[in-house]
């Protein structure tokens, strides 16, 4: 059953900046989750540094997207001209990434146990929106935080008549010592789609590693493996047949707002997505589930 505010025992209301969080300090693991754009960034279990990274740089403003964590691109991934034209029909403003990630979702529970903590937040996709965007859909997340690994799935319902098409992605930036000396198993044989070449496909040779700019469409729907100096990070999806591996390499770094100029060699992007080829079609009253699970090995 959900649990009344006052009868919390991990989780409180905190405001970051100008914005309204929910922080949970369990005996097992930390977590801090925004209410503006249901951005999670934090996540940590007991004595270990946060899973997630966020620029030192980050703003904690009213419609201003936090850089780091987890961002919620919905329901358009990327900028609207590459996607789909069954996503694009419906986009009305020319911001990347949707807006889901500068709305204020709302809280729908909050679930303790000795063990774990679920948190539940949604977004009504309706008129308030038609200036951005043209359909009508709901958008349910919810976290689970444990000792072991930090679990998000994302559930959009078409309430429309029509159906909808959209496309998606869970941006996950993740840490390391040194991107010189990072790489990611599970993509070996993948097709991916190049941003950087022209949008021109090719097949991934052995683990993905990094030398600069990098930002590639996988097709890839397996667990993978991210291993950096610190250790390795488990990263597994569901609902998706799309990973999108990115880091900005020191040129555009300088150019990216609320990104320390030499941030990119301590961070990347593996994120869970919908995107491409990849996109999402719902019938009327279907509902489609993006689900992220983080773990360490």
């Amino acid at each position: 059953m959900p649990i009344a505010p006052g009868q919390w025992s991990f989780t409180r209301w905190t405001t970051i900046g100008q914005l309204e969080a929910l922080q949970v300090n369990h005996p097992l693991f930390s977590a801090r989750l925004f209410l503006q754009g249901a951005h999670l960034t934090h996540f940590a279990p007991s004595g270990h540094s946060n899973w997630l990274w966020v620029s030192e740089s980050a703003r904690y403003e009213t419609g201003r997207a936090i850089r780091g964590g987890i961002p919620v691109c919905w329901p358009w991934f990327g900028e609207p001209a590459k996607n789909a034209p069954e996503v694009r029909r419906r986009i009305v403003a020319m911001k990347a990434h949707g807006f889901a990630r500068t709305a204020v979702w709302k809280l729908e529970d909050v679930r303790e146990s000795a063990q774990t903590v679920e948190i539940s937040l949604s977004l009504d996709a309706n008129r308030d929106f038609q200036g951005l965007w043209q359909g009508r859909c709901r958008a349910l997340i919810t976290f689970r935080f444990s000792a072991t690994e930090c679990q998000l799935a994302l559930t959009t319902t078409n309430a429309d008549s029509q159906a909808l098409a959209f496309s998606q992605a869970l941006h996950t930036y993740l840490p390391t010592p040194d991107i010189a000396n990072t790489k990611i198993l599970g993509l070996e044989g993948a097709h991916y789609i190049d941003t950087l070449d022209q949008w021109q496909a090719h097949t991934q040779n052995g683990p993905v590693t990094f030398s600069g700019e990098t930002d590639r469409i996988y097709e890839s729907d397996g667990p993978l493996r991210i291993v950096t100096p610190a250790g390795t990070q488990l990263v597994s999806s569901s609902g998706s047949d799309s990973t999108v591996v990115w880091n900005p390499g020191p040129e555009k770094s300088i150019r990216l707002s609320d990104f320390p100029t030499l941030g990119w060699q301590n961070m990347l992007c593996v994120e869970t997505a919908n995107a491409a080829n990849d996109y999402q079609v719902l019938n009327q009253g279907q509902s489609h589930t993006l689900a992220l699970r983080l773990g360490k090995e």
